[in-house]
């Protein structure tokens, strides 16, 4: 059966370019197009489609407004179209925070002649969409649980996420859910196409967590109780100098996935060995298998989220691996986390009398 797609754009030339574009693909079908926000709204309903290719910029209902009134009226899979300038990139963060399940970039601006360059990426991301099950595209909109209270110990360890789709959103219930004396670094690889968008969603994440959340830095020292987003782009590594780990970065090659969850995580496990702690949430592919194994080999802590994933691809090929050490829903991720700060450390002389 055929993925039923409508295609909101206010401009005709787009309309016809993304419509013929989809329809080429086996599995996809275009049952219709809408000129704007509230003729999009009017028509889901009725047309009751698989997914919604949503505009980001149009007049009347933008695609912000058009979301919400989607997500209350008829919550349908929605992929967001956005350009790539910082108001953009604004804006996405905020769609994805109201339900969208993800966002593609238009080549070259709102009038993209050359959008066939996405057709593979749009194609990917209206698949996974359709697949999104109505309860787990309402828990997009931004939950947060309070975590249990742990007596949090100054362990010497390192915390690494892995997301993509749905990861934004994920991130936010999780890190809103850490107390501010949460002592442990984390680092996080969230794909996203470039620095705009991480550090609008290092703004958005910065202003609902207590820990201090920033893009991070070529060559910033890696410090306790801070969250470090490597910034879209650019896959990031560590290297240590004596006591200190510092920053590396490095930009992505075209078209590949970025920031590198593998690359990270491996880095992170050559660094800091059985203290690593590897994390896998939402998303497609398999990108952090690699790296989940690296943590695993070092001895470190592995642990995935589970079937409620709003994709459950990247973590479930961790589970078919044998990698998991722990497979958890989000809302029990913060525990996981606190956790992981609280447990008591061995000391040395008691590892020699244990052994």
């Amino acid at each position: 059966m055929s993925i039923k797609v409508l295609v909101v754009d206010d401009s005709l030339f787009m309309r016809r370019l993304i419509s013929d574009m989809l329809s080429s693909e086996p599995g996809i079908e275009v049952i219709d197009t809408a000129r704007n926000g509230a003729e999009a709204v009017a028509k889901i309903p009725k047309m009751k489609p698989d997914c919604v290719t949503l505009d980001l910029m149009m007049p009347g209902w933008d695609g912000l407004t058009t979301l919400k009134n989607i997500m209350n009226q008829c919550p349908t899979p929605v992929v967001i179209l956005s350009a790539h300038s910082q108001k953009d990139a604004d804006i996405t963060i905020k769609c994805l925070e109201e339900g969208a399940v993800g966002f593609v970039l238009k080549p070259s601006g709102e009038l993209s002649l050359d959008i066939e360059k996405i057709k593979d990426q749009l194609t990917r991301e209206v698949m996974a969409a359709s697949k999104v099950e109505i309860p787990r595209l309402k828990s997009l909109i931004l939950t947060k649980a309070e975590a249990p209270k742990r007596k949090l110990m100054g362990l010497h360890k390192i915390i690494v996420i892995g997301a993509s789709t749905g990861g934004p959103q994920t991130l936010g219930g999780i890190l809103f859910s850490l107390p501010g004396n949460f002592p442990l670094p984390i680092l996080i690889a969230q794909h996203m196409p470039t620095i705009f968008f991480s550090e609008s969603l290092g703004t958005h994440l910065n202003s609902i967590c207590q820990l201090p959340v920033t893009v991070a830095k070529k060559g910033e020292i890696i410090q306790a109780a801070r969250v470090y987003l490597a910034p879209g782009g650019f896959h990031m590594t560590l290297e240590q100098d004596g006591k200190d780990t510092f920053i590396c970065l490095r930009e992505g090659e075209p078209d590949s996935l970025s920031p590198s969850i593998d690359m990270t995580m491996k880095s992170v496990a050559q660094t800091w060995g059985d203290n690593a702690v590897g994390i896998i949430l939402t998303g497609m592919g398999n990108d952090g298998l690699e790296g989940m194994r690296a943590i695993k080999e070092a001895g470190g802590q592995t642990i995935v989220q589970d079937e409620s994933s709003l994709i459950f691809g990247m973590p479930r090929v961790v589970i078919e691996a044998g990698l998991a050490d722990r497979v958890l829903p989000a809302s029990e991720m913060a525990t996981a986390i606190l956790d992981s700060a609280s447990e008591e450390r061995e000391t040395e002389s008691e590892k020699d009398a244990r052994e």
